[in-house]
């Protein structure tokens, strides 16, 4: 195929120019490419030849590997970067294809199995198994594991919190559950295990220290960046990761923990040792046993113990949310203890308050008796007449109260309303309207309307028929109807 000169002239400018591809020429100038092959002909250089743009490159190749001698991996973007402030001129792609050329090698690291003496060692972990539906939105779900180093044997349980003090109820719960403490409790560089470290210089968390001491245990810890110092407990969640958790949908912690606790409990332990595949992980765990320290006569509190200030509204705060304490009680401190499963409030030793724990977000938990003195002390949420109707008939219409107290509202006439939209829109229709409000977290009264009148358009409630007086006493005769013809 022949060519003018002047396309014969654009091939060579877009190609040394311009950098484009030998096929990308071809395609846009609409010639074959055996034809940019000729006009380049032998002043082109041959495929997988270095651009010109190498010869711009040659002055500053020794900064790049000394650069990457001493940061193997850093990105070549980074390199250009620094190449430009010391008037480079060249392109991106000159660099990335040298780095990539000239790039050191990682190291190769050599690993040796490390085994245990039975009873010495356990190693712990956290492992991210996904999130969990609770009120107010989700909540990230955690599996806490500890592994036997000897034996292999596993135990977990399902978290919805990684401060010191859920570790501290696993690390006594997992000690229970194999019947003593192993001498070492190996753990990764967590914030809730290390305060603060500078090398092999370790500040474990106070609270961490004194479980360790009351259970005689010694805490340590892996190398930073090392994650195969605590292997077996990394195999382990894999393992529960891919025999446990895969589709598996978790419901509830309650529910989570006793299908792990049977399957730590069977499948786990009756799986083949990974060293001595003729004995399994139960074998190895009886001879264990009677390795591990004893557990001492009384177990150690782990507790969350704390000073807590009651606000305005009779409550304190734990996590994102509040629970209720008596009125009586405002603006004083009190003793919060909370573990997993209750919460209580201590005034000394006299305990004032108890609920069960909520692991929600942004909730009120409240005792229908704090509530109920509450109203009676605040002169303007006094009990109206008509509430005792409103709960009788209406679920969840003390929460909705509650809101309009904590909001300052004029309780009374908010009341008065509500039973005129019960009059005319009938119970069922305003308790489903009420429990929309407390699900979307609104008190106004408007929407409390609006929603009613959605409900009834959508399922038609009978209107009440107000008769005379005189139509309800009037005996009606039956008679013959066949005059009205007539």
């Amino acid at each position: 195929m022949t060519i003018s000169a002047d396309k014969a002239a654009e091939i060579r400018r877009l190609f040394f120019a311009e950098h484009w591809k030998r096929g990308t020429i071809a395609q846009q100038l609409g010639v074959h490419f055996d034809v940019v092959a000729r006009v380049l002909g032998a002043h082109g250089p041959r495929a997988g030849a270095p651009r010109p743009e190498a010869r711009v490159l040659a002055p500053y190749e020794s900064f790049i590997d000394q650069t990457l001698e001493r940061y193997p991996r850093l990105r070549a973007t980074r390199i250009y970067d620094m190449l430009r402030e010391r008037s480079y001129t060249g392109s991106l792609r000159s660099v990335r294809r040298y780095v990539r050329q000239h790039r050191p090698a990682p190291k190769t690291e050599v690993f040796v199995r490390v085994e245990t003496f039975p009873g010495e060692q356990a190693q712990v972990d956290w492992a991210h198994v996904g999130t969990l539906a609770v009120p107010g939105g989700r909540r990230a779900l955690w599996a806490f594991v500890m592994v036997l180093c000897y034996s292999r044997a596993t135990w977990g349980e399902l978290v919805l919190d990684l401060d010191i003090h859920s570790l501290r109820r696993s690390l006594v719960r997992a000690s229970v559950h194999f019947g003593g403490s192993p001498r070492q409790w190996l753990f990764d560089n967590a914030k809730t295990v290390v305060v603060e470290r500078a090398g092999d210089a370790v500040r474990f968390h106070s609270l961490l220290l004194e479980l360790a001491a009351r259970m005689h245990v010694q805490p340590q810890l892996c190398r930073p960046h090392r994650p195969q110092d605590k292997g077996k407990v990394e195999r382990a969640i894999r393992y529960l990761k891919e025999r446990f958790f895969a589709a598996r949908p978790i419901h509830s912690i309650a529910h989570g923990n006793a299908q792990l606790t049977s399957f730590c409990n069977t499948i786990a332990l009756a799986r083949p040792h990974p060293r001595w595949p003729e004995r399994t992980v139960a074998d190895a765990l009886d001879e264990e046993k009677g390795k591990l320290l004893a557990l001492p006569d009384s177990l150690p509190e782990t507790d969350l113990v704390t000073p807590v200030l009651v606000d305005k509204t009779a409550s304190v705060q734990l996590d994102t949310n509040r629970y209720s304490v008596p009125p009586a009680y405002a603006r004083r401190t009190l003793c919060l203890v909370a573990d997993d499963q209750s919460v209580r409030l201590l005034d000394g030793a006299v305990e004032v308050a108890r609920h069960e724990r909520c692991w929600g977000r942004h909730q009120r938990i409240e005792h229908e008796s704090h509530l109920a003195q509450t109203l009676e002390l605040k002169q303007g949420a006094r009990p109206a007449k008509g509430r005792d109707r409103l709960r009788a008939e209406i679920p969840g219409i003390e929460r909705l109260i509650a809101q309009w107290v904590d909001a300052g509202h004029n309780v009374g006439s908010r009341i008065a309303s509500t039973l005129r939209l019960l009059d005319f829109y009938g119970a069922p229709s305003v308790g489903r309207a009420v429990s929309t409000m407390l699900e979307r977290g609104t008190s106004d009264l408007g929407a409390l309307a609006i929603l009613c009148e959605q409900h009834r358009r959508r399922r038609p409630a009978p209107l009440p028929l107000q008769l005379a007086e005189h139509v309800q006493d009037r005996d009606v005769i039956a008679h013959d109807l066949g005059g009205y013809d007539e």
